[in-house]
């Protein structure tokens, strides 16, 4: 299926051209209709207003699988670990008898040969790179996971610029390919743009949306900056050492170094950080063009970036509501839309944002587009305030983490995502110790995935459920196994699709 996606996908892979837009070119495409057989039928009940119901059961199991792989690389906390690496490396000699220092030189003048980069062997360069494939294995296997779905993307808007290609692994160094990556000093992405510098390399950030986490946007403005730097430098390891502290700390390492301008030597006078980032760049690239030799192979990705498409969105809609009518998880969306710092994708004038989905979501979105955005409206005016003004809910609990416990897990419990949760509790990382205290805004009463709260009375083979504020005809459908809206309409003598909190609906079993 995946094959038949990425033929008929690849007419999406179009960057923006123009940066001063700052926008990327939409692509509004039908590509689930031109096949038959790979997906799963839709069945959409046009006269329901808010009832959108498809059938995706052919496909659960690999939806559970892909969430297994997705949960676990955002449990890695691999940006930390790179980050922390370059700060506390040490260039001692590091024992790794699988790579004897001749085999290192041999390889490394090989790379030199096809690559602008001076890769060119020293003692520290070969201690990073063997603490690298000591001590880093499991990281690098699920970096390069990552890597053959942003490599692509990378790749292609680099060469449009005229960049070299091995360029795309700086965004490993920079982020460990962590889209929401945040520095202790406030760089975003998975370029790793302060604010002021993505202001000026026209990446936006508003109370909704940071294009600095945009995957597409961000590379345009890293490739644009990068072009810059080299071009008033003309080395590329100083143009990389000014990418990460800024021009004016190599201005000032090349006046101290008294005259050297090779980067191996004016080393000792860059930030510690700056230090490091050099090596661990070379050491990276070293290990990902080396890949087999070492024995590493790819665990991902979930699906290639030419699997996925994008579609203008017309109306304010939350990454939640998307999940809920395509049956996407809402891990899997965020991951893909990390630019919606509250999981919602807003509608504002002389604006375009876009939402993008696996492709074999892609087709039922947009033949369906007035049902769903008739869901999402009407479950958002429903709502007495912004969704915004969510976090300042006061009906919260403090949440303390058990043995066992992981966010992905306490976020289902409580119908909320990770995302938010680390927003609610400022955390930078997946990680969690035991006894930790957490505050939640919980979505689901009680907490439990399949609690329907304390609003259902079971009287034989029949249940009376107590309508509660917020609640939707198809949200209610969906907490009972084989109950659609149409059913709940017929056996509680509904034309319309107005409900009233205290309401009482008969259910029966499905």
């Amino acid at each position: 299926m995946l094959l038949s996606c990425v033929a008929l996908t690849a007419h999406a892979q179009k960057s923006t051209d123009s940066l001063a837009k700052k926008k990327i070119q939409v692509v509004d495409s039908i590509v689930g209709a031109q096949i038959s057989g790979d997906f799963p039928k839709v069945v959409v009940a046009t006269n329901v207003k808010d009832t959108v119901i498809y059938s995706l059961e052919d496909i659960a199991k690999a939806r559970r699988i892909d969430s297994l792989w997705l949960n676990e690389l955002k449990r890695t906390g691999r940006f930390e670990e790179m980050y922390g690496t370059m700060l506390s490396e040490t260039y001692e000699p590091i024992d790794y008898e699988e790579l004897p220092t001749e085999i290192l030189k041999e390889r490394l003048e090989a790379l030199n040969a096809r690559t602008p980069f001076n890769v060119e062997y020293n003692p520290a360069l070969e201690s990073v790179i063997k603490g690298y494939l000591k001590n880093r294995r499991r990281t690098m296997a699920r970096l390069m996971a990552l890597s053959d779905y942003y490599f692509p993307l990378f790749e292609e808007t680099l060469d449009k610029h005229n960049l070299p290609l091995e360029l795309k692994y700086l965004a490993i160094v920079e982020s460990a390919l962590d889209p929401r990556a945040q520095s202790p000093v406030g760089a975003k992405g998975l370029w790793q743009f302060m604010f002021a510098t993505g202001k000026i390399f026209g990446l936006d950030v508003n109370s909704y949306v940071d294009e600095r986490n945009d995957p597409i946007m961000a590379t345009e403005a890293a490739s644009a900056y990068l072009k810059s730097l080299y071009k008033s430098l003309q080395d590329w390891d100083l143009a990389l050492a000014a990418y990460n502290s800024g021009p004016g700390n190599v201005a000032k390492a090349l006046r101290r170094a008294g005259g050297y301008t090779n980067y191996w030597n004016i080393r000792h006078h860059l930030p510690r950080e700056t230090a490091g980032y050099l090596p661990a760049f070379l050491a990276t690239m070293y290990i990902f063009e080396y890949a087999e030799e070492h024995g590493f192979k790819s665990e991902g990705p979930m699906y290639p970036y030419i699997a996925t498409d994008t579609v203008h969105v017309k109306k304010m809609i939350t990454l939640e509501q998307v999940s809920k009518v395509t049956q996407v998880d809402l891990g899997e969306l965020e991951f893909l839309n990390p630019s919606y710092k509250l999981g919602i994708i807003p509608v504002i004038k002389d604006e375009i944002y876009v939402l993008r989905l696996p492709v074999e979501a892609m087709g039922k979105f947009v033949a369906n587009e007035d049902a769903i955005y008739s869901f999402a409206e009407e479950e958002l005016n429903e709502r007495e305030k912004p969704l915004p003004k969510f976090f300042e809910n006061s009906d919260r609990i403090r949440y303390r983490v058990r043995s066992g416990d992981f966010l992905g897990k306490i976020a289902n419990r409580y119908g909320v995502s990770v995302s938010k949760i680390k927003r609610w509790n400022n955390l930078r990382s997946d990680r969690l110790r035991v006894g930790q205290r957490l505050t939640i805004y919980p979505r689901k009463p009680g907490g439990g995935a399949n609690n329907t709260g304390n609003s259902v009375v079971k009287q034989g083979g029949e249940k009376t459920y107590t309508v509660k504020n917020g609640d939707s005809l198809w949200s209610i459908a969906q907490k009972f196994p084989g109950v659609s809206v149409d059913k709940i309409k017929k056996w509680n003598d509904i034309s319309g699709n107005k409900l009233k909190p205290g309401m009482k609906l008969k259910i029966h079993k499905g």
